[in-house]
């Protein structure tokens, strides 16, 4: 298992995000709350899947009530990826 950073992180989310708002990546802003994206429930189940599948480990359910943001839950993402891969 690879360390992922806080930036790593925050670029593949605005990517992803960006993909599935046809928007460019330019237009999302990380400091945003993630309800405010218009991602229907089944979007962003998926996004969260794409998510778990890229980074090799699960984060926990409530990561997203906790880290409410692209730049919170990017450095949520790094800390944790720290914690696996030291745990591994």
């Amino acid at each position: 298992m690879q360390r992922v950073t806080a930036e790593e992180a925050r670029a593949w989310l605005v990517e992803k995000l960006a993909i599935r708002l046809g928007v460019g990546q330019d237009q999302i802003d990380v400091e945003r709350y993630f309800d405010e994206f218009d991602l229907d429930s089944t979007e962003a189940l998926i996004l969260a899947g794409e998510l778990e599948k890229w980074l090799g480990f699960e984060l926990e359910a409530t990561a997203l009530w906790y880290h409410p943001t692209i730049a919170a839950l990017s450095e949520h993402i790094a800390e944790e990826s720290d914690r696996h891969v030291t745990a591994a």
